[in-house]
């Protein structure tokens, strides 16, 4: 089921629900789910099986489209992005939804946008973050180290892919195979967070999922480390591949089933 709302500037942000599978206890605190650049809620965390192993295991879930992204309007405007507006857009989510409790997970951009949500949000009890490491810690975001903006935006605008340098080409053919608004993905690679994240608020019990390979979530250990409550836990994969590593969505739902 597939809703929508009016964020606090105007653009309007779809989100998609699921009930759990029958038997689920609905008491339990709903799971949202926050996915990566370039990537929704589909590609995100229905392909790989995270939907189904959530509500099989009983809950439910919200996934949300972030702004630029998938179903959710897609303006043009750099001053419309970066992960401080997604996270203001999670928290109007919240809002809409009515809970008093929620799950939180959050996957490249989305688990910097969580980390925001989650560092000003009483209403965020248990925390997921993956695809990140030490350069939340050392830059407060996604690691532009490995991922210069500059390098993103040439890479989106450019008129022939053939003009892509050879680091960005995969970034290039993903937006491209997902038929993705490139301006609008443009105007999110100018904005990407980069500065102070309050880590030392994000008081909640925390797990951080990396890929051995994910060189955007290289040294986790810093970041876990970081967090005051936090669990880490490398799998197999790259950036792309750990979401489809069979122990990702398992170990979600795991540490999700911990009491908070």
């Amino acid at each position: 089921m597939t809703r929508e709302f009016t964020s606090f500037d105007g653009v309007t942000i779809r989100y998609h629900r699921w009930d759990p599978a029958p038997g689920g206890d609905t008491g339990l605190p709903v799971v949202v789910l926050h996915h990566g650049f370039i990537a929704d809620t589909h590609t995100n965390w229905v392909r790989p099986g995270v939907v189904e192993v959530l509500t099989r295991r009983g809950r439910r879930v919200v996934g949300i489209d972030a702004r630029g992204h998938g179903r959710s309007d897609k303006p043009h405007d750099a001053r419309r992005y970066g992960e401080e507006a997604m996270a203001r857009d999670l928290l109007v989510l919240l809002d809409v939804l009515g809970e008093g409790r929620v799950h939180l997970v959050g996957y490249s951009m989305g688990a910097v946008t969580a980390l925001l949500a989650a560092a000003r949000d009483e209403r965020v009890t248990r925390l997921v973050v993956g695809g990140v490491g030490a350069g939340v810690v050392e830059l407060g975001g996604v690691d532009t180290r490995e991922l210069p903006p500059e390098l993103v935006v040439a890479a989106l605008l450019a008129d022939d892919p053939a003009d892509v340098p050879l680091r960005m080409a995969g970034l290039r053919i993903w937006a491209d195979e997902v038929g993705a608004d490139r301006r609008a993905l443009a105007a999110q690679g100018r904005s990407m967070h980069q500065g102070p994240t309050a880590l030392a608020d994000v008081t909640v019990p925390t797990l951080v999922l990396a890929g051995a390979d994910d060189p955007l979530a290289g040294r986790p250990r810093v970041l876990a480390d970081a967090l005051p409550h936090a669990w880490l836990r490398t799998l197999h994969g790259d950036h792309l591949t750990t979401v489809r590593d069979p122990s990702f969505a398992p170990a979600i739902a795991d540490f999700l089933e911990s009491a908070d």
